[in-house]
């Protein structure tokens, strides 16, 4: 078991592989959301006109 008096070392060279490439994953997500959404009005909008096509006017 361990007591809370122990001391921890620490490497203060470590560098972390996620900080040199940080920025990536941000831009990723943030171009996939576009294109996702880009997608989904795409696909509302066949769904709309697909409606309209279908719409009875001689009410």
């Amino acid at each position: 078991m361990s007591t809370g008096k122990d001391e921890i070392e620490i490497e203060e060279d470590f560098v972390s592989e996620d900080a040199e490439d940080g920025e990536a994953p941000v831009e990723n997500a943030k171009t996939n959301l576009t294109k996702r959404r880009i997608i989904d009005n795409y696909l509302e909008e066949r769904r709309l006109q697909k409606q309209l096509s279908d719409y009875d006017f001689d009410l």
